[in-house]
């Protein structure tokens, strides 16, 4: 009787991830979309950053945080951006603004922070909550703890911000 022969693990590997890039998948509209034009990496390698290697600097756009890049910016041609935001100073008002990008997502790790929103609406997201802010709903950040931490993703990654005056109601 006759052995069937294994392939060796990094050839099931190759195939696997050959599989991977040819895959199709729907778009929330139900269209088809080549997974590698949505979700690869520019050099097809996996993206990954330790935190004992990542180094938190001054790298955002408020003065009061240090920011993290994970390198999902250059990993995604700027399709997207991953910044890990920490507190480290007193909150400066950064007054009422929108963004300009298709989404900004916040998870946060640790602390809490206060949003205002455009009609009144006031939420305090706290360690394990997250919040989908869709591109162009004016906002303001009124407060936030000392230990506050959180996870900002945004689409695209060049995500502008535009002040505008407080709202009226």
């Amino acid at each position: 009787m006759a052995r069937l022969q294994q392939p060796s693990p990094q050839a099931t590997i190759e195939a696997n991830n050959q599989a991977a890039r040819t895959r199709k998948s729907h778009n929330y509209l139900g269209d088809d979309v080549s997974i590698d034009e949505t979700t690869a990496t520019t050099n097809d390698e996996l993206l990954v950053q330790h935190l004992a290697d990542a180094t938190f600097g001054k790298i955002g756009r408020r003065t009061f945080f240090d920011y993290r890049d994970t390198g999902l910016e250059a990993a995604t041609n700027g399709k997207y951006r991953a910044k890990v935001m920490k507190a480290t100073d007193v909150m400066e008002d950064t007054g009422w603004h929108y963004h300009v990008c298709d989404l900004q997502f916040v998870y946060v790790l640790k602390g809490w922070v206060d949003l205002e929103f455009e009609g009144g609406r006031v939420e305090r997201l706290a360690e394990g909550a997250s919040l989908a802010i869709p591109g162009g709903l004016i906002h303001n950040e009124i407060g936030m703890s000392e230990d506050y931490e959180a996870l900002e993703v945004a689409s695209p990654a060049d995500m502008g911000t535009v002040p505008v005056d407080a709202p009226t109601t």
